[in-house]
């Protein structure tokens, strides 16, 4: 089966043009770090209604309604293999359809559609938390200092109550300046991960919320450990997501043998 490699902001996907419908056990192993290719999730190509539709999984297999780092990786494989000229791209996703603007090389920009403010008010390790969907759901936390973000342990899921009804992904922000935010993320059905496209936009949006508008209409960035990306929350409603997406490899890969099961370990006597 052919693959591609690429991420955006070091959140890296596989990229398969030409995959049937996928199976959670298949995504899961070309996923894994060291018996696969290793991704925080798959990014499988797929025409529908006359256009191009991203099929998005997390790393364990499930179902993700939409990707911001994601699709700019996606739109940009399209436009390297000729599939699509540079320019104004539409893509559909279960979040619905996304317009991206795509250029020859450089930065890929995506109109994100419009946040979503969720009714929910939950605490994450007894902090309180801003509900958003961004086609997604997150619950968004400030943190008073980069000491405090550094010492996050985000090796477990973090501890959301309530929780909110699909799940959600958690982003921890830290205010750095005017428009300036660092952050880290708790991904839904990935884990940590070294950036988040629709959880920087959430995090803006919280931000923006809580400074009663102010930075609306204005570009923010965010700093993530894999790199910083560009937003924009739109008082039109829509938010822009602006950074990077890169394409590093292309192969084959055996699926027989990604998803062998291995033969158990020896005990000893």
């Amino acid at each position: 089966m052919r693959f591609l490699k690429g991420h955006g902001t070091e959140n890296d996907f596989v990229v398969l043009p030409d995959a049937p419908p996928l199976e959670p056990e298949l995504v899961r192993a070309l996923c894994d770090r060291r018996a696969g290719i290793g991704a925080d999730g798959v990014l499988r190509v797929e025409r529908r209604d006359g256009g191009f539709f991203m099929d998005y999984r997390n790393a364990d297999g499930s179902v993700a309604e939409m990707c911001g780092n994601g699709i700019r990786v996606y739109a940009r494989y399209l436009v390297d293999a000729g599939l699509a000229e540079p320019g104004t791209l539409p893509i559909g996703t279960l979040a619905g359809e996304r317009v991206v603007q795509v250029p020859p090389a450089g930065d890929v920009t995506v109109e994100m559609g419009a946040p979503t403010a969720l009714a929910a008010s939950p605490t994450v390790a007894g902090l309180p938390g801003t509900a958003v969907s961004m086609g997604n759901p997150h619950v968004v936390v400030e943190l008073p200092d980069l000491a405090a973000l550094g010492a996050l342990d985000l090796s477990r899921p973090p501890a959301v109550r309530p929780p909110l009804p699909d799940g959600q992904n958690v982003e921890w922000v830290v205010r750095r300046g005017p428009r300036l935010l660092a952050m880290r993320v708790h991904e839904r059905g990935s884990g940590e991960t070294r950036s988040c496209g629709t959880g920087v936009c959430a995090a803006v949006v919280a931000a923006v919320a809580r400074s009663d508008g102010a930075g609306l209409d204005e570009p923010w960035t965010v700093d993530v450990p894999g790199g910083r990306l560009s937003v924009t929350w739109l008082s039109a409603g829509p938010v822009l997501l602006s950074g990077p997406a890169v394409l590093v490899a292309s192969g084959e890969v055996d699926v027989d043998a990604l998803t062998a099961r291995p033969a158990p370990a020896l005990s000893r006597g």
